[in-house]
């Protein structure tokens, strides 16, 4: 599942290469999106500006990884209390498809009320995924090669108030972790 690589970029990365760009900061990480929200509303990273961010991609139909990731997240902002105002926690699906806005206006409510949940065609899902680094695949699954999963890639971005790139939160980070690395930031002036 970590088959780290950059999706869309014309040669694969590797696992070492991605993970370098991401822990040392050797690239850019996050840029400019514009898709749709759950209830239908055109949002950009621009939208933001001023909170920091908690970017993580994934898919509604996802079995385990996405789910207990969200969790964190939504347990994350309920222990940061009043301060979780500060932050917007945004969910990009990789799944268009399936994933609408309706769709997601039934699934993100369910980690937490502030959780905004974006969905747009594929090519604006790919440039956002292609900014954060993300690598994800449209897997097959079945005899009739009707139903499919997504692979990709699960980490929890951290932005700052200017959408730019902190680190990241490995799969499986506690809440109380997140809560850790956030809550120092919350104190730092914005310039």
């Amino acid at each position: 599942m970590l088959a780290l690589a950059c999706a869309g970029a014309a040669q694969a990365r590797s696992a070492a290469e991605t993970m370098d760009i991401l822990m040392w900061n050797r690239e850019p990480v996050g840029g400019p999106f514009e898709l749709i929200d759950q209830t239908g509303k055109v949002r950009s990273d621009r939208d933001f500006r001023g909170r920091l961010m908690l970017v993580y991609f994934g898919f509604t139909y996802c079995p385990d990884l996405c789910p207990t990731d969200l969790m964190a997240i939504g347990q994350a902002l309920e222990q940061l209390g009043p301060d979780a105002d500060a932050v917007q926690p945004v969910f990009i699906t990789l799944d268009p498809e399936r994933d609408t806005a309706e769709h997601l206006a039934e699934y993100v409510p369910l980690f937490h009320p502030r959780l905004l949940g974006l969905t747009g065609s594929p090519d604006a899902i790919g440039a956002a995924s292609d900014a954060y680094k993300v690598y994800f695949a449209k897997i097959a699954i079945g005899k009739d090669g009707v139903d499919y999963t997504i692979d990709h890639t699960s980490f929890i971005y951290l932005m700052d108030a200017d959408g730019k790139y902190l680190g990241f939160f490995p799969p499986g980070t506690s809440a109380e972790r997140i809560v850790e690395i956030i809550r120092p930031r919350l104190a730092t002036p914005t310039r």
